[in-house]
């Protein structure tokens, strides 16, 4: 609004205008600066949610055991008729809360974040979300063999799209924060920071350009710390004993044939998985009753073995000191995937990251077991360094994800002594399952919508795609005070200016106002037409982003106003560099190899879905990795 003549501008805007153009011209801000704040807040919400998430496991832990946490712990006390019923109840709990979920919030609406990040628009469903995590609490706090890796990752996602959705982001920025809510979903599970921002960068993004890996890697390190803060610093995994010590090159040669038998297995175990989802989408018994199946089936083989429960942790660690009959492990290793398969199959939501570690640690433990007896003579190392290099080169084979697989057992160790065995072995796993099993364990994850089409969208982007609608703007004979008070409210270092009609007839620098700072009577009569700049670049919503980009390399903004077109130029919207930037980068990274296979697999019908999940079986359900 114009302010009365005479009135001078209150002297209360002129010192904070001040501050505000000194921060403009030495600081130098810019919206990746202020997407990296973004991914640093979105790390403190991921490390606090899954603080939060695995209190909440425990205290239903305990509900339902009156135990404390410790699932292997808790079932080797248990009578055989409490294992039997536990995870049976659990399942009944969890499948309950997605049908009654799926009744009361009948919307169509999505909560698969690698669908949001990769293609769609950034808008997680909370409400749906909520709903999946609470499921997954009931499975996990019951026993169900399967991690919580899948919901942390969920709700680190969907909090990180309510917070962009919030703070009125466009739609490329939104994605990237929902991918920093991703990587510090997975940071926050396994204390691996790095691992974290690669598992995004390596497996969805497919690219390490700055621009995106360096606010995953703000939103990693912030939730690591976060998870710290409660829980200590210690690594997942305690070795109690020095690792490797390789008297002679020679000794690299078993981690090479265990890298060669994890690629062998891994696609076999990649089968199971989607054959028990089929097996039990057959019985089509309602969400509800097939996971309770699930959960029934679990308990009858803990009454066997109560190692098969939970995510394999604690059995993880036993291996690692060593002194169990590899006789045993391989009963345990069977019975375990039996239960993975029936909890994931009956269409649990949660994680097999965590379980895919424990096979491939019991894969390793039995065959260093061997090579220990084969070699008596010589000096190879120890157990435990076959049991970390097989759970490294067996999540390397499923997930296809060499780089990740490697720095993530390093984090989880801190041994780099480790590097050089587990490096080779997760290469040649890596390649040896690719050989037999192009998909990964995310591939069918990115079938939906097809990576094809993904990039046929992102080559199709305009401008009117990436713009905000209806930009701040004052009018012609707008006065001093109007303007000071906007610049103060808003973060853009330009004001644009408009006529009748939303006309635009230029914009206002924040620079331009330092001549009347120290001339309150002289701001008191300035009004917007007289410090315009008429001749501003401007963009239409039917130009390319490169168009656009150009545009930018001619200015030194971080914002162009959008004109519905150049004849009568209304102000419609305007578009911001760094949204650009982003798009551009998603057009020209190369597929990845998850998404290479998942075209190869079906180029037509191929989907995007959520980054640890698989897609919606034919019953409807879906599933955490």
């Amino acid at each position: 609004m114009d302010a009365p003549q005479g009135r001078h501008t209150g002297s209360w805007l002129l010192p904070l205008l001040k501050l505000r153009i000194w921060l403009a011209e030495f600081a130098q801000h810019n919206e990746l600066q202020t997407t990296l704040v973004w991914a640093g807040f979105v790390g403190f919400l991921a490390g606090t949610s899954s603080v939060g998430f695995r209190k909440l496991t425990d205290g239903l832990h305990w509900l339902l055991t009156r135990h404390p946490p410790g699932y292997v712990e808790t079932f080797s006390h248990l009578p055989w008729w409490q294992r039997l019923a536990t995870p049976c109840f659990g399942g009944m709990l969890a499948g309950l809360t997605l049908y009654l979920g799926a009744r009361l919030n009948r919307r169509k609406s999505s909560t698969d974040y690698m669908e949001a990040i990769v293609l769609g628009s950034g808008n997680i469903s909370a409400r749906s979300s909520f709903v999946k995590c609470a499921s997954a609490a009931f499975t996990i706090s019951s026993g169900g063999s399967i991690g919580r890796e899948g919901p942390l990752v969920q709700l680190a996602a969907v909090l990180a799209s309510v917070a962009g959705r919030w703070g009125g982001m466009g739609t490329a920025r939104l994605r990237l924060l929902v991918a920093c809510g991703a990587a510090g979903g997975i940071a926050s599970a396994y204390n691996a920071p790095i691992s974290g921002a690669l598992f995004v960068a390596e497996i969805i993004l497919g690219t390490l350009a700055m621009e995106s890996f360096g606010p995953l890697v703000f939103s990693s390190v912030i939730a690591t710390l976060t998870v710290q803060q409660f829980l200590g610093k210690n690594p997942l995994y305690e070795i109690s004993q020095p690792l490797v010590n390789l008297h002679t090159n020679w000794e690299i040669l078993p981690h090479l044939l265990l890298g060669l038998v994890a690629g062998l297995v891994a696609p076999w175990f990649l089968r199971s998985l989607r054959w028990s989802e089929r097996a039990f989408a057959a019985t089509a018994l309602p969400p509800y009753a097939r996971l309770a199946l699930g959960g029934l089936i679990v308990g009858a083989l803990s009454i066997a073995h109560p190692e098969v429960v939970g995510n394999g942790y604690s059995v993880v660690n036993q291996l690692l000191q060593g002194g169990m009959l590899w006789q045993t492990v391989l009963v345990i290793l069977l019975l375990k995937l039996f239960a993975t398969e029936a909890t994931f199959g009956s269409g649990a939501v949660g994680g097999v990251f965590t379980p895919t570690l424990f096979a491939g640690a019991s894969i390793g433990y039995i065959f260093g077991t061997g090579v220990l007896a084969l070699w008596p003579g010589g000096t190879p190392p120890v157990l435990s360094v076959f049991t970390l290099v097989g759970m490294g080169a067996f999540l390397a084979a499923t997930t296809h994800a060499p780089i990740m697989a490697i720095i993530m057992l390093y984090e989880m160790t801190r041994d780099y002594d480790i590097i050089l065995p587990l490096m080779l072995a997760c290469v040649i796993a890596h390649y040896t399952s690719t050989a037999f099993e192009p998909a990964s364990i995310y591939s069918e994850s990115l079938k939906r919508k097809g990576a094809a089409y993904v990039r046929q969208q992102l080559n199709a982007l305009r401008v009117a795609d990436l713009m905000k609608k209806n930009p701040v703007a004052v009018g012609e004979v707008s006065r001093f005070e109007e303007i000071a008070e906007n610049f103060l409210t808003n973060r853009f270092n330009y004001l644009y200016v408009v006529g009748t009609d939303r006309m635009f007839k230029g914009a206002i620098s924040l620079h331009d106002v330092k001549n009347y700072l120290n001339t309150p009577e002289l701001a008191s009569i300035i009004i917007a037409r007289d410090i315009v700049r008429e001749q501003f670049p401007t963009v239409a919503p039917e130009e390319s982003l490169t168009d656009a980009l150009n545009v930018f390399s001619r200015h030194d903004g971080e914002r162009l106003p959008v004109m519905s077109n150049f004849e009568d130029r209304t102000l419609v919207g305007s578009i911001s560099k760094t949204d650009v930037i982003l798009a551009l980068a998603e057009q020209s990274r190369p597929l990845s190899d998850t998404q290479k296979a998942a075209v190869e697999a079906d180029p037509v019908d191929a989907h995007v879905t959520a980054m640890t999940e698989l897609p919606a079986s034919e019953n409807g359900q879906h599933h955490e990795l």
